[in-house]
């Protein structure tokens, strides 16, 4: 069995003034992601009720991995698909390593599938700007410094589309994040690029901002793309209350856990 670690939202994502790229500083997250079992088998049989893979997608996967279309593969992610968890790329990096895939391919398997993929197959995954739509590595960025998150899905599902592009430009934060931010800074850039796409997207009755304001953290973020939210604090400062405020507040998969941090 192969377990694979997920995301919740973005510090930032948006385009690129440039080139029109969407780009993305992924928010780490080590406690929700999906695991996969591969073993032999003359054909290809698939158990996954989120319908994350699926035959099909298992397939080309494999195909694009340079292996044989074979095996029983078992998927069970810890959160619902179109969340903006991360939920899909981490099941098809698991059966990419589950079936022996070769690590220097798994970006550019998994782009072929989904088309949209996070960077959830690179060692730190959130030191990195990150091209979704082409799988690669923009530029190295300085790791996130250490921070809490609440966290918690608030709205409906919501799949990515390879082919939407439409983001605010963020080509400021960016600049400003590769500085290597404080936990305050990295905070407020998070919740500058929260709104942009809030604005430019919806939805307009999001409360997370508000929720935010009201339990004194540092800021929040979003997935760009799905209804993951993130209340962000510095190390041991989330309140005891808060996964009950959010809760109350119509957030289902609430949790607290540790990201960033690294040198």
């Amino acid at each position: 069995m192969v377990w694979v670690a997920g995301h919740f939202g973005e510090w930032l994502q948006g385009c690129l003034v440039a080139t029109g790229e969407v780009a993305l500083v992924t928010l780490a997250c080590p406690l929700r992601g999906t695991s996969v079992t591969w073993s032999p088998a003359a054909e290809l049989l698939v158990d996954d009720p989120a319908r994350l893979v699926g035959p099909d997608r298992a397939a080309a996967l494999l195909r694009a991995l340079g292996l044989s279309a074979r095996g029983r593969v078992v998927v069970a992610p810890d959160l619902p698909p179109g969340g903006g968890a991360g939920m899909s790329t981490a099941a098809l990096v698991a059966l990419s390593r589950a079936a022996g895939g070769q690590d220097s391919r798994i970006a550019a398997a998994c782009r072929t599938v989904e088309g949209a993929v996070d960077p959830l197959m690179l060692p730190s995954p959130d030191a990195v700007l990150w091209a979704p739509r082409a799988a690669r590595v923009l530029t190295a960025l300085p790791p996130p410094p250490a921070a809490e998150i609440l966290g918690g899905l608030w709205g409906p599902p919501m799949a990515t589309d390879p082919s939407d592009t439409a983001f605010p430009p963020i080509d400021d934060l960016i600049a400003e994040w590769a500085q290597g931010p404080s936990l305050p800074q990295a905070a407020r850039l998070a919740s500058l690029s929260a709104a942009r796409t809030t604005a430019m997207r919806g939805p307009v009755d999001d409360p997370t901002p508000a929720l935010a304001a009201d339990l004194c953290a540092l800021g929040w973020a979003r997935a760009h793309t799905g209804p993951a939210r993130a209340l962000i604090f510095a190390p041991g400062d989330a309140p005891a209350e808060g996964e009950t405020r959010m809760r109350d507040n119509g957030y289902t998969h609430v949790l607290r856990f540790s990201t960033g941090g690294r040198t």
